[in-house]
């Protein structure tokens, strides 16, 4: 992992933490929440506060998210906002702390200035024995305060402001009068400047979860459902329609039609698609030569060419669907029929559109891994793994690939890739029975696995 972090590509953009008072602030926080202590003087922070150096030092990088469940977090600054989340056992939670962040600055900023500030994301579920308790998780709760209580202070400040305000002899009350001096000696003027948050509730609606081998848990769709990472992980009774192993590539085909969560890569718009599909053809090519023992020590573009030409009919059967797919794409072939049992076919498409985006994005890079850029950018966490069980070389390759081509410009790749980062209002989803999929109006899974919506855009294309 030393190249990565060389690079850039793991542990970046984490917020340096040299200063004598932000590291006595830290050693406070940490105490606090969880009874342990470093000896560090400097060290970097993610944006929940987790640092991997103190991680390494005492030989817990789950210091801040004992139980996996309800993340502690420690505030030095609102700078944290920008940085990643390591560790992560939910998609949502960095999502959650960047919002409380953005949305309470002021009141952020204005405390981190007087001392750090500790919380936890904490929901009513404090144990996950069964798979089925994350059903449970919908509504996150933000608590926090600082390590000397200033929001505790606030609050009982401002509680006192208003009885002095609302009770008519209030004036005259001179212990309430004392009790408020004192308290504003601590906090300031908290009419003037607030510091209690104002934004600590999220909704935690569709998310993945590192827990139980891995689990998408879709509820908030026209056809809910969980999907399994890993079949060997069954999880018993869930309180959703379906539960459908990622293996099963129909039948999770059907189900992302039926709720309208992806499209072609050659449909969607404002992208350059055979340029995309070119790239996850050389990312086949690169998987390929891993299996084959083959040298990617400095190859580009033009090496893998001929890398392709050596195979022949060898070549992976994804990068042939690929293939077939450009051809058309360019306008020089004809339409492919690609069903879901295709290799291929989870590499040919991206989530539309829609608040589950991300996660969709996320799903597909799992369904389709020899995208490295894909995984790199939507599913670190299985990035990492894949990445340490890699040749050396193809290591390096990859390393070399996304410091160059993802690196130079994240915002840039992203756009090209998946869409505009920014948030878009979507209609609400079709209801099943009237579902039409990204090409055309889905049918039982037996159809689409027959003909899958290549054959009704084909027909549209041969006109």
């Amino acid at each position: 992992m030393k190249r990565l972090i060389e690079k850039g590509l793991m542990f970046g953009n984490l917020v340096a933490v040299n200063s004598t008072t932000l590291v006595d602030r830290y050693h406070r926080a940490l105490a606090q929440l969880t009874g342990k202590e470093t000896r560090l003087a400097d060290f970097h922070i993610d944006i929940s506060g987790y640092s991997p150096e103190i991680g390494d030092e005492i030989g817990d990088d789950h210091y801040l998210n004992a139980d996996g469940c309800n993340r502690q977090f420690i505030l030095l600054t609102t700078a944290q906002k920008t940085a990643p989340l390591l560790n992560a056992s939910f998609s949502t939670s960095r999502g959650i702390l960047r919002q409380f962040i953005t949305l309470n600055e002021s009141q952020l900023f204005a405390l981190t200035a007087q001392d750090a500030v500790a919380g936890v994301l904490e929901n009513t579920v404090f144990d996950l024995a069964t798979p089925a308790r994350l059903l449970d998780i919908r509504r996150i709760t933000v608590v926090a305060d600082t390590i000397g209580g200033h929001v505790a202070d606030a609050t009982r400040l401002a509680r006192l402001i208003e009885r002095f305000r609302s009770e008519p002899e209030g004036w005259l009350d001179e212990g309430l009068i004392a009790e408020m001096i004192g308290l504003a000696a601590r906090t300031g003027d908290v009419t003037r400047t607030p510091l209690v948050p104002d934004h600590a509730v999220f909704e935690q609606a569709n998310f993945w979860t590192a827990h139980f081998g891995g689990l998408y848990i879709f509820r908030d769709l026209p056809a809910p459902a969980v999907l399994r990472v890993d079949p060997a992980r069954a999880p018993g009774r869930m309180p959703v329609p379906e539960v459908i192993d990622l293996a099963d590539r129909v039948r999770l085909a059907d189900w992302l039609a039926r709720n309208d969560l992806v499209e072609p890569i050659v449909k969607a718009r404002g992208v350059d698609a055979a340029a995309i599909l070119r790239q996850k053809m050389d990312f086949i090519l690169v998987d390929a030569a891993e299996t084959l023992g083959l040298d990617l020590a400095g190859a580009r573009r033009a090496d893998l060419r001929g890398l392709a030409r050596q195979l022949g009919p060898a070549l992976p059967e994804e990068f042939q669907g690929l293939a077939a797919l450009l051809r058309w794409a360019e306008g020089g072939g004809r339409w492919p029929a690609i069903d879901a049992r295709h290799p291929a076919y989870f590499h040919a498409l991206r989530s539309r559109p829609h608040a589950d985006r991300d996660l969709v994005n996320m799903l597909l890079a799992e369904l389709a891994p020899a995208d490295v850029r894909q995984l790199f950018i939507c599913h670190k966490v299985l990035f990492y793994r894949r990445y340490a069980g890699w040749s050396e070389t193809r290591r390096s390759w990859v390393a070399d690939f996304l410091e160059r081509e993802y690196l130079a410009d994240k915002a840039g790749a992203r756009a090209a890739l998946f869409g505009a980062d920014a948030p878009m209002a979507e209609p609400a989803p079709t209801p099943p029975a009237a579902a039409a999929g990204p090409w055309a109006r889905t049918g039982d899974a037996a159809r689409i696995a027959a003909v899958g919506p290549w054959g009704a855009l084909g027909r549209d294309r041969r006109r």
